[in-house]
């Protein structure tokens, strides 16, 4: 029986991918909108690809019509250019990230799935060039919605179908390493387990008040006991 259902985010808190995927978006939007908008210096962390696009057009003097317009072509262009352009000495596997992945899929109580900001093609295709894809059956992605708030219910459902378990907000984990993990898991009532290996300090993250924060995920065996750890109400 499934006691838990552990969500992970990709960028910052699984893996780190170099500039080159900066650059995909930006020719990607390059060819299909003829500007790259604000995709230069915009602060991606913790934000859905698909409002990414969305901000960096806007700065760049676009209107929502317009981009609306061209999104789904915007969306294609980039996942076959990343498909295209990434390779496996571009990302960067995090400290204990295997190590944990591992111990927790060998668990028979717990369920692991993904809540990420990323395009599920795009994502996965992280996710396989260091081959750690296949400890995720199932996820919530930004092909699902515009507000990452809006993807833990998404998550919470598709493991509902795959299991039958209708798993509790206190059964509930979400792991991420920005202050929007936090938020997303807060509005559904789960417990957050923030680590500061992407762009946010340990300080920064505590202010939002997670349910448990790592410097990384070094000590598998202190990260699954926070993992197992009920949520307080």
């Amino acid at each position: 029986m499934y006691r838990k259902l552990v969500l992970f985010d990709i960028d910052g808190t699984l893996l780190k991918v170099g500039a080159m995927n900066r650059r995909v978006l930006a020719d990607a939007l390059l060819e299909v909108y003829g500007t790259e908008g604000s995709t230069d210096t915009h602060d991606f962390s913790g934000k859905m690809d698909s409002a990414i696009i969305y901000e960096v057009l806007t700065n760049g003097g676009l209107g929502k019509e317009e981009i609306a317009g061209k999104f789904d072509q915007a969306k294609a262009a980039y996942i076959a250019l990343f498909r295209e352009r990434a390779q496996p000495s571009d990302i960067t596997l995090l400290e204990g990230v295997r190590e944990l992945l591992d111990a927790l899929s060998s668990r028979s109580d717990i369920l692991l799935g993904l809540l990420t900001g990323n395009f599920e093609a795009s994502g996965r295709h992280k996710l396989k060039l260091p081959g750690i894809d296949h400890y995720f059956p199932f996820g919530a992605f930004a092909d699902d919605a515009l507000d990452r708030n809006e993807l833990p219910r998404i998550a919470h459902e598709r493991a509902r179908s795959i299991t039958g378990k209708n798993f509790s907000s206190s059964e509930i984990v979400i792991i991420g390493d920005t202050e929007h993990d936090i938020r997303c898991a807060k509005a559904l009532d789960a417990r957050s387990i923030a680590v500061a290996t992407g762009n946010f300090s340990m300080q920064e993250l505590s202010r939002h008040q997670p349910g448990a924060l790592f410097q990384n995920f070094a000590k598998t065996g202190e990260v699954i006991t926070e993992i197992l750890t009920p949520q307080l109400s």
